[in-house]
């Protein structure tokens, strides 16, 4: 699963009035605006595209995307319309909002942005359509890897999205912070207590700085079970989450446990920020535009696409991040092969069921993804490019600094389990992570999610 290009996207412009795109700008008005508008029903001229806006408001980097796209589909379409329904709010928020969206045909957008953890669970609730039909005659599928088309392909057998990248996750760190430690500027844990040791001599050394962030707790959604949890929990044995072979979600497990210590240990110990920055549910947001680029965090257990936050000149320009931050694959637990540990997800293009125009949906869905635009948007995105054609372009291959590392971790990535039941497993794990975040003991958190998984799975 490859890497991205070059010529950064254009820095976004505001939004004039009398466009031809309806930004809809208050993501609690989403559900009204589209209900005092006859719903996606109202006018079969246009395609309305719901997709998740960030919460930090300099960052609109997507939006600028989709309306190019979005001027293209028009002319390429005359007398169609696109209508863009950005959706301000976290990880979670997004998802309720969606799902909320998708459930009457008054109310359902066109097209909507959907995240393959959370496409299992819409897909069981009958929130979507398979997309087999438009994919079959669709020239472009086979430029498609096969593990990103898995990502958004259903137990039923069916395909229910399109995807537009993916991602890895591993170790950010501050190469002037570890001088002042005495750490070197080519590190590399081997295991999880080198990673600790590591941030322990930060904290000596290198007063007010944040040894270490992992993400956790409720608040965090995905950020903290899969890119923070789940990075420790696939280091420690084979399938350490769902059996497929027993079809069964592991319980009572020794790897659970260490992993909540572990997390427990950056807390206690005052490895990581204060805990009520750290629950915060826009911590991701802090430590981009402030902890990162001010010199005030050591490690980063983050993703792939973190320099984005920097290379467009966004909320905090930080010329110097590609020479500041090193990066360095998340240990295994003792070590033990494959010595490298990784996850990986993204995001795909979904129509919901009750889409009144999915015709116009797909053929947008056609736009976005020219080869042309497909760059673009891995690019922008810093995503992991999950098309060959895009994967092989120059300036996808120079695109943004520490792409090649993180390209080099897929052979050590683990995806969640496709399952329906897995957002609620998630927000149990974050419920755990809270738990020893806060100073609760790991045996306790470990029994309360054993409790709580076999309610959600039995």
């Amino acid at each position: 699963m490859p890497v991205r290009p070059t010529a950064p996207a254009p820095r976004p412009r505001p939004i004039r009035h009398g466009r031809r795109f309806s930004l809809i700008l208050a993501a609690s008005l989403v559900a009204g605006a589209l209900a005092g508008c006859g719903g996606s029903g109202g006018d079969a001229d246009t395609v309305k595209i719901a997709y998740n806006r960030s919460t930090d408001n300099n960052i609109r980097f997507k939006d600028a995307f989709l309306e190019a796209v979005g001027k293209q589909f028009e002319q390429a379409h005359p007398g169609k319309k696109v209508e863009l329904v950005p959706i301000q709010a976290a990880d979670n928020d997004y998802a309720a909002k969606v799902q909320q969206m998708m459930r009457s045909p008054k109310t359902a957008p066109d097209l909507v942005y959907e995240d393959t953890f959370r496409i299992s669970s819409d897909i069981a609730a009958g929130y979507l359509r398979p997309l087999d039909d438009q994919l079959s005659r669709w020239d472009l599928w086979g430029q498609f890897v096969d593990t990103a088309k898995a990502a958004a392909r259903a137990e039923d057998g069916r395909t229910y999205g399109v995807p537009d990248g993916t991602d890895t996750r591993g170790l950010w760190f501050n190469k002037e912070i570890f001088a002042k430690a005495g750490l070197p500027a080519n590190w590399q844990p081997r295991t999880w207590a080198e990673l600790l040791d590591a941030a322990r001599s930060v904290r000596r050394k290198v007063p007010g700085v944040i040894p270490l962030n992992v993400y956790t707790g409720k608040a965090a959604g995905e950020a903290a079970a899969m890119q923070g949890f789940e990075m420790l929990l696939y280091g420690t044995g084979a399938d350490p989450l769902y059996d497929p072979a027993a079809k069964k979600w592991a319980t009572g497990s020794r790897g659970f446990r260490d992993a909540l210590d572990f997390v427990r240990t950056v807390y206690t110990e005052k490895l990581g920020p204060d805990p009520s920055d750290a629950l915060d549910p826009n911590v991701g947001t802090r430590l981009a535009t402030d902890w990162m680029p001010n010199g005030k965090l050591a490690i980063a257990l983050d993703g792939s696409w973190l320099g984005q936050n920097w290379i467009h000149k966004g909320p905090k320009e930080w010329p110097a991040w590609s020479t500041a931050l090193g990066q360095a694959a998340m240990p295994t637990q003792h070590g033990q092969p494959p010595g490298k540990v990784s996850l990986s997800g993204g995001w795909t293009w979904a129509i919901p069921a009750k889409a009144a125009h999915p015709d116009l949906a797909f053929d947008f869905v056609k736009t976005l993804q020219t080869k042309e635009n497909a760059v673009k948007w891995d690019v922008a995105d810093a995503q992991i490019a999950v098309r060959r054609d895009v994967a092989a372009d120059p300036a996808y291959l120079r695109s943004m600094p520490g792409i090649t590392f993180f390209t080099g971790l897929v052979p050590f990535t683990h995806y969640r389990p496709a399952l329906p039941a897995y957002p609620q497993v998630s927000a149990a794990i974050g419920e755990a992570m809270e738990s020893v975040t806060t100073g609760g003991s790991t045996a306790s958190a470990a029994r309360a999610y054993d409790d709580q998984l076999a309610s959600l799975t039995r």
